[in-house]
C-alpha cells in the first residue's frame, strides 16, 4: 500500500494534529484570550490539513506531495506562532509542528 511509504509522515501528521488540537483547547482557556488568538487560530488550521494530508495519504492521492509543502508551510507558521508563548501547550506544540514541517518537505 502507499501509505506504508509515508508511515514516519502519517505518525508526524496525527502528533502535530493532537498536539494542535490540544493547544487550540487550552488556549481558549487561558486568562488573556484576545493575546492566543493568532495561536488559536494557527492551530486550527494545523490541525485540519494534517487531519486532510493524513486522509490524502490513506487514498493514494496524486496530490500528495503538493499538499505536503502545503501543510510543511502551515505546520511552520503555527510552530512560530506557538514559541513565542510561554505555556507549555504551546511548547509542545511548536516542538509537534516542527517535527511535522519537517516530514512534509521530506516528501513535498
Amino acid at each position: 500500500m502507499a501509505h506504508e511509504k509515508y508511515e514516519n509522515l502519517i505518525q508526524k501528521l496525527h502528533q502535530c494534529m493532537e498536539a494542535c488540537s490540544h493547544c487550540f483547547d487550552a488556549c481558549l482557556q487561558e486568562e488573556d484570550v484576545q493575546m492566543m488568538t493568532s495561536c488559536i487560530r494557527l492551530d486550527r488550521e494545523c490541525a485540519d490539513i494534517c487531519g486532510y494530508l493524513e486522509q490524502a495519504i490513506a487514498r493514494n492521492s496524486p496530490f500528495t506531495a503538493e499538499l505536503a509543502g502545503v501543510c510543511a508551510t502551515i505546520c511552520e507558521a503555527c510552530g512560530e506562532e506557538c514559541q513565542k508563548h510561554d505555556h507549555e501547550h504551546c511548547r509542545e506544540c511548536a516542538k509537534a509542528c516542527f517535527e511535522c514541517a519537517e516530514a512534509c518537505r521530506q516528501i513535498a
